[in-house]
Order: C-alpha cells, then structure tokens, then sequence
C-alpha cells in the first residue's frame, strides 16, 4: 500500500475486519477499538489480553504463514 492508501484506510473498517478474523479463528480481544485519542494517526487499539490468548493468536498467526 502506498502512504496515500493508508491514509485512506478507516479504522473502524479496520478493526471490524480483524474482529471478524479472530472470531474466524476463536479469539476475542476484548479491548480491541479504535483509538479515539488519535483521529489523524487512525490507530486501532489491541488492548490486554491473557497469556493463553497471546499464545492461541500467536499459534493462529503461524498456521496462517504456512498456508
């Protein structure tokens, strides 16, 4: 992606686009949003998450690279 395309990228099209691939996959993070402290950064936040589910995404992470 060009810098202008990722200026051009809404983070809330963002954010619910991986809410639904971790669904996919069985993970939630629960304090998964967009940050509403930098508008012009378009930031999503990931927040906290437990050890187990750090470990679940980086596993799902993984399986994705191979295929």
């Amino acid at each position: 992606m060009t810098t202008k395309e990722l200026n051009e990228v809404d983070p809330f099209v963002a954010m619910e686009s991986l809410r639904e691939a971790l669904a996919g996959v069985g993970l939630v993070l629960p304090s998964l949003g967009v940050d509403p402290g930098s508008p012009a950064l378009r930031l999503v936040e990931l927040g906290r998450v437990r050890a187990d589910v750090a470990l679940r995404l980086a596993d799902a992470l993984r399986r994705g690279a191979k295929e």
